[in-house]
């Protein structure tokens, strides 16, 4: 059974997470699912790794560069694989409920372009 919890701190608040396997935050091989609410956007980001995902369901919209521009987005529907190298920017978005899942080697981290962006730093400013 696949057992969801709240997203990473690193990930805007919506999307829940379950590691299926390894632990993405510790060195070694990891797989997660990431399931993102209507609406959900991820801003401009890039991995320090190579990422690999695949849509489990939904629709995920994704668009190369240094800001979310739906004018150029791609379309990855339901069963869709793709990997995008290290240090590559993009911004993602879900117009309705998505699970994506992501393999790679851990640790997993995101990098926004914008630190302004981050939700890790929200709270600094406090």
């Amino acid at each position: 059974k696949i057992e969801w919890k709240d997203g990473p701190p690193a990930l805007p608040r919506g999307a829940k997470v379950a590691v299926l396997e390894g632990d993405p935050a510790k060195e070694g091989p990891f797989v997660m699912r990431l399931l993102f609410p209507d609406g959900y956007h991820i801003p401009a980001h890039t991995h320090p790794k190579t990422e690999r995902v695949t849509v489990i369901s939904g629709v995920l919209y994704l668009a190369m560069g240094d800001k979310l521009d739906r004018s150029a987005a791609q379309k990855l529907s339901t069963g869709t694989y793709g990997f995008w190298p290290a240090g590559m920017k993009h911004a993602a978005w879900a117009d309705s409920e998505t699970v994506i899942q992501v393999h790679g080697v851990g640790p997993w981290t995101i990098n926004y372009v914008n630190p302004a962006d981050d939700p890790r730093n929200a709270n600094k400013s406090l």
